[in-house]
């Protein structure tokens, strides 16, 4: 797998993946909108010519938001998701972000747990965020305590 920038070639693909992956997707218009915000990065991770995961941050001053982070069903559990990771981190600190922070569904442990293992702690909750039903963990990262993500 090579990591690379969304290209507006590869947003049908992201897109397939945003569907499949998220019970609220996001649209081609959207991602394509992520190419021309200048404070947004989103990474995806490419095996051949098939897109297998994607995830990206929109950053104000020295922080960021994660926005959506996926990877494809069939490929799940095999360390692409611990890889995305390490790729967005490694990019947000070149970008000079010293906080990221994430929403969560708190029913999603497989993901948790991974933002757990990079050092996210939860900050707060938002209710009924994820389609007026479920509630989402926020969770923050402070980058300039320095995280190593070999050690992760």
């Amino acid at each position: 797998m090579k990591f690379g920038y969304l290209t507006t070639a590869l947003i049908p693909q992201v897109a397939a993946i945003e569907r499949e992956c998220m019970d609220e997707p996001w649209s081609e218009n959207m991602l394509a909108s992520e190419l021309n915000d200048a404070s947004s990065r989103v990474i995806v991770g490419v095996d051949g010519d098939r897109v297998i995961c994607y995830g990206g941050f929109r950053r104000s001053a020295d922080e960021a938001d994660i926005l959506n982070v996926a990877v494809v069903k069939d490929l799940r559990g095999k360390g692409i998701g611990k890889q995305l990771f390490e790729r967005l981190i490694d990019e947000a600190k070149m970008c000079g972000v010293k906080k990221l922070t994430l929403e969560v569904e708190e029913q999603n442990a497989p993901a948790i747990a991974l933002y757990s293992r990079f050092g996210f702690e939860k900050v707060g909750v938002r209710k009924r965020y994820y389609k007026n039903r479920f509630d989402a963990l926020i969770m923050r990262l402070e980058l300039e305590e320095g995280l190593d993500s070999k050690t992760v």
